[in-house]
């Protein structure tokens, strides 16, 4: 096997020795290696400044991020076979945690596969590609996919925003099996209606599931508010954990059709409301009504999606907080979390406070949430942390 050779600048090997997986395009000795002379996705042999290879990877001269490592070394390809191994070594994990086919497969960089994940309903996979190299590779994934799970549909969500970085183009297809029939996320005894076409993401969000769990303990009896639902995750969950009444709200038509039939699939209709509405300004409206909820869930889509918005994204963080807060009975509960990268954990905590302080509040964190295990934190590269959020008490001053 021989790959063309991606050199390092002195001294930038250190993180990928470290254990993370990304080159950026102004580590790469363009002297020596010019990545011009790569088209995007090609395979790379990637080395330091002295020619020692650190492993193989592949490249895209278009993006910020230039290179990826997938393998250690020189002795495995990037081919059918590696992908085959590390689809297994990743299934093993979920089979592992998890009694039904429900789940996150394959979460990218931490599963070894950097730019591809996959979830799986049952029979039914949806994949997302977010690099040119895992584009190059498409088919070859596709067949492993299909050799090591033979499912019954395998879908191409390829239509995430952060492919343009790679200009990739968007698209949705199915690339195995008939399109028809009924795709269910499953959480414990609950089942979830989803479109793998026009769903958010892939569909669904497994990331979410242990942090639902935590409900059974908090709403039995209670009055709860949903934000940003999508297809009632929360609020189903709350609804069958004993919750006497959940009002879902999200800004999608769709997902609050969605919502009613999942509850009514659940055996939940007549406790649960979904409505459509933007999330800060239902809240207000809520406020001047001076309406009043047990439990409020706050689980926004990324608010910081660069990091040159992370001041505005937290400032954002803060309000929406401060607006559940007032929505609250005394003595109520917070639930409230963030998808953002670029949030670290103890300023959404941080925020929290500051709401509470703004309001006469005084706030006792109780449960720490982090992403479900099929959503594995790969140790050297924070950008697999993403998922974090707190349950909170909230009280009077």
């Amino acid at each position: 096997m021989e790959y063309p050779a991606l050199v390092l600048k002195r001294g930038e090997e250190a993180r990928l020795r470290a254990g993370h997986l990304w080159v950026f395009s102004n580590e790469v000795d363009v002297a020596r290696s010019p990545l011009t002379a790569f088209a995007p996705g090609d395979a790379c042999a990637i080395v330091d400044h002295r020619g020692k290879a650190l492993g193989v990877g592949y490249v895209n001269p278009n993006s910020l991020i230039a290179a990826r490592l997938v393998a250690r070394g020189l002795d495995h390809a990037i081919d059918a076979s590696l992908i085959v191994h590390r689809l297994n070594v990743a299934l093993s994990l979920r089979e592992r945690l998890y009694s039904h086919p429900y789940y996150r497969l394959v979460f990218g960089e931490s599963d070894g596969l950097p730019g591809l994940t996959v979830d799986r309903f049952g029979d039914v996979l949806v994949a997302q590609i977010t690099t040119a190299g895992m584009e190059r590779r498409k088919e070859a994934i596709a067949q492993a996919l299909l050799k090591v799970l033979r499912p019954r549909q395998l879908w191409w969500k390829n239509d995430a925003g952060i492919r343009a970085l790679e200009q990739l183009p968007a698209y949705v297809e199915l690339a195995h099996g008939d399109a028809g029939g009924e795709v269910l996320a499953r959480e414990g005894e609950l089942e979830f209606l989803i479109d793998p076409r026009e769903g958010q993401k892939t569909g669904w969000f497994y990331d979410q599931r242990e942090n639902r769990s935590q409900l059974a303990r908090l709403v039995a009896g209670k009055r709860v508010l949903d934000m940003f639902a999508y297809l009632g995750g929360w609020g189903i969950h709350a609804a069958a954990a004993g919750a006497a009444e959940v009002c879902c709200v999200d800004a999608s038509a769709s997902a609050v059709e969605a919502t009613h039939a999942n509850a009514q699939r659940n055996g939940v209709a007549d406790r649960v409301r979904a409505v459509r509405g933007d999330a800060f300004d239902h809240l207000r409206a809520l406020r001047e009504e001076r309406e009043r909820f047990d439990v409020v869930i706050l689980d926004p889509p990324a608010f910081i999606k660069r990091k040159k918005d992370a001041a505005e994204g937290r400032l954002a963080y803060r309000r929406l907080n401060e607006l559940g807060m007032q929505v609250l009975a005394r003595d109520g509960i917070l639930i409230t979390c963030s998808c953002s990268h670029h949030m670290p954990r103890a300023a959404l905590l941080d925020g929290v406070q500051q709401g509470a302080r703004h309001l006469d509040r005084h706030v006792q964190m109780l449960i720490g949430l982090q992403q479900a295990p099929d959503h594995p934190v790969h140790p050297a590269i924070a950008e697999t942390d993403y998922l974090k959020g707190f349950v909170c008490r909230v009280l009077p001053a």
